[in-house]
């Protein structure tokens, strides 16, 4: 008996995927996000670590995310010129207030 396997296309991450937790910086755009993603860096000579931070776009159907916002983004099929990555989650989203300037 021939047996006939179907691999489904959904929108669910492969375990091939790159994932990253990232802050929402922008949403200014339909759809889109920019989420900046830090990661640490250790210089080889003096040992000390610093913080190398890159922007993504990623796909924010409806527009959920606001600024602020901590995402896990999932690598996906190009959706745009730039855009590679789409919201999979979002973990804490911002606090809202009115003034954020210190008090002195």
């Amino acid at each position: 008996m021939e047996q006939h396997t179907t691999h489904s296309t959904s929108s669910v991450p492969s375990a091939h995927s790159q994932s990253f937790v990232g802050v929402v910086v922008k949403t200014a755009m339909k759809d889109t996000a920019t989420v900046r993603v830090d990661r640490f860096v250790k210089n080889a000579k003096y040992k000390k670590y610093f913080v190398r931070s890159k922007k993504h776009l990623a796909h924010d159907p409806g527009n959920t995310a606001q600024v602020g916002d901590t995402v896990t983004i999932v690598s996906t099929r190009p959706i745009s010129k730039l855009k590679r990555f789409a919201i999979a989650d979002t973990s804490a989203a911002a606090s809202v207030s009115s003034d954020s300037r210190p008090t002195k």
